[in-house]
């Protein structure tokens, strides 16, 4: 088969049976500091471009930096985290090259001297675990943003002009990088995505990121590389640049093995050069070239000090790790009775925390998670925005369930009061008074719309007295119209048949 791009592909179990992949993960992580790495401008998402900028983080001459304490601490929490070794001693340098979405031509970062090294985490895919090593963890700055105008892709290939926004560049980033992973088989791209998804679940739980992949606070540069069977020599990699979704992950690495597989298994060589992911379609376009090894000509920053954190407070920082979150998800499943496809539903649409929340806020957890992956999930794809931003908070939909289990509003009607609390219309008790929402119970109400139901349906209540129960249907549909929708059905259907029998 082939793919848009013309790659001819193998079939994925062709490539098992000829290939042992090796992947390697690098993943640029955005920390949610106020302030930038060097300075004090504002890291706030979404503002109108190049206001969030100074003299620093624009690289003029004459402005000098200032590590930002914070990314400093949050670093090292990261790699305790991950199992690493934490550097008694490190300092940053200058990687030097030429684009335009950096300012100063160089970027500040770390080279031989990372904060954190040499650490470890178990992955579980399936039942299996898999041991991914950490070669290092460190700090760095990030670049602007281009903004290619004109093209179809909204790639620079095809643009009219580019614009530039500098607001990004100076936010502080933390790179992790995974030494070769082997031994994954046929599980190779699962390994992959559930590592992004460990890394993803950690930096949350230690408050560092918000970890929106979307929005860019989490990338991965998918590296993938094929040995044939039977040998121990590590192939020519290509390395796809700047994923930003967990599926995406696992497509990316999963369509390069098949890409790789064939032009091996045909003859020929792979060329060493970054790819582009492309979401639409599922598969990968060459980058640029990276044949020969690019010499960033590193040398070390001479405006910053080194740093040197303290044993002492590099073991206060341990004590302030959150639970691990494999330790934590099998808590939480077993507190919830949740089967491992219920958690793993929760899971897929990041709703772990926002299920826990519900529960902690009076919720039971069925019915927790039956919202957020259910309606509320739907909403939020709707919408095109994150489930924590659909506009329902995890008290309201705990307070929303409690209003249902006392039989207040029925599942149809707590669809409407969603709509009112995503309006800014109040809590769902308000939203439930202000549209006169509740569940109708008073007989004589109902009785009345039965009566009406009876009396424009002859037909259907003759059957109902002949014993053809099933016809109550439509009465009852009748009533639950003329009702709008807040009568009680099964008590409707109790007094309809009683009124005919």
């Amino acid at each position: 088969m082939t793919d848009n791009w013309g790659d001819v592909l193998m079939d994925y179990d062709e490539v098992m049976d000829r290939f042992d992949p090796v992947i390697g993960l690098e993943v640029h992580v955005e920390l949610n500091t106020a302030s930038k790495m060097w300075c004090a401008c504002s890291t706030e998402f979404g503002a109108p471009p190049n206001s969030q900028t100074c003299p620093v983080c624009l690289g003029l001459p004459g402005s000098l930096p200032v590590v930002n304490g914070l990314a400093v601490e949050s670093a090292i929490r990261i790699g305790l985290a991950l199992n690493c070794q934490v550097a008694e001693w490190c300092r940053f340098a200058r990687k030097n090259y030429f684009y335009p979405d950096m300012p100063k031509d160089y970027q500040v970062s770390q080279y031989d001297e990372p904060i954190c090294f040499d650490g470890h985490v178990d992955i579980e895919v399936e039942g299996e675990v898999f041991r991914v090593e950490i070669e290092r963890v460190h700090m760095e700055e990030d670049a602007g943003k281009l903004l290619h105008v004109g093209g179809s892709t909204g790639r620079i290939h095809g643009a009219d002009y580019s614009l530039l926004d500098y607001n990004r560049a100076g936010v502080p980033l933390m790179e992790v990088v995974t030494k070769p992973i082997r031994g994954t088989g046929a599980k190779a791209p699962q390994v992959g995505r559930a590592y992004m998804q460990f890394l993803r679940d950690t930096v949350r739980a230690l408050g560092v990121s918000h970890a929106r992949m979307e929005q860019g606070n989490l990338r991965c540069d998918a590296n993938i590389s094929l040995m044939p069977k039977g040998t121990d020599e590590l192939g020519t990699r290509t390395e796809t640049k700047n994923v930003n979704s967990l599926k995406s992950v696992e497509g990316a690495l999963r369509f390069e093995m098949c890409r790789q597989g064939e032009i091996l298994a045909s003859g020929g060589r792979i060329k060493q050069e970054t790819r582009m992911w492309h979401e639409t379609g599922g598969y990968t376009t060459p980058g640029r070239s990276k044949e020969q090894a690019e010499d960033y000509r590193y040398f070390p920053e001479p405006d910053l000090v080194p740093i040197a954190p303290s044993r002492e407070w590099v073991e206060e920082l341990r004590a302030t790790l959150p639970e691990p979150p494999a330790q934590r998800l099998k808590r939480l499943q077993t507190a919830w009775g949740f089967s491992d496809r219920e958690l793993g539903d929760v899971r897929a649409i990041g709703a772990l925390d926002l299920v826990d929340a519900t529960v902690a806020a009076g919720c039971a957890p069925a019915a927790a998670r039956k919202w957020w992956t259910g309606e509320l999930s739907r909403r939020a794809n709707e919408a095109s925005v994150e489930l924590e931003d659909v506009g329902v908070s995890p008290i309201q939909v705990a307070s929303l369930q409690q209003l249902v289990d006392r039989g207040i509003v029925n599942d149809k009607l707590a669809r409407q009061v969603i709509d009112g609390v995503i309006a800014g219309e109040g809590t769902p008790d308000e939203v439930v008074a202000s549209r006169r929402l509740a569940v109708v119970s008073d007989d004589t109400a109902l009785l009345l719309a039965i009566d009406a139901a009876i009396e424009a349906d002859p037909g259907a209540a003759a059957k109902v007295r002949d014993g053809k129960v099933a016809a109550a249907g439509a009465l009852i549909g009748a009533v639950m119209r003329q009702m709008k929708g807040t009568a009680d059905a099964a008590k409707v259907r109790q007094l309809l048949l009683e009124r005919l029998a």
